[in-house]
């Protein structure tokens, strides 16, 4: 998608009056600084999988995101 160029100061302004901005973003080129992905492989004990599994269904989320919580919750603050 072709997107039109404007001004930062531009778009601080659409941005602090509530207008949708998205015509003016490449979302697809969108990157979180500091916090790019690395795809890992981890094998886990199926009792265990089971385990998150049935805990990831009750809040609600996918089992990559569980893991991901989990794992953000025991580590220390960086």
């Amino acid at each position: 998608m072709q997107t039109k160029a404007i001004s930062s100061a531009r778009l601080d302004e659409m941005h602090d009056a509530g207008e949708d901005l998205s015509t003016h973003l490449e979302l697809d080129q969108a990157m979180r600084p500091g916090r790019q992905a690395q795809r890992v492989n981890v094998d886990f004990p199926i009792d265990l999988l089971s385990a998150i599994d049935r805990e990831a269904r009750r809040l609600g989320v996918s089992r990559q995101a569980f893991i991901k919580l989990r794992l953000a919750d025991t580590l220390p603050s960086r």
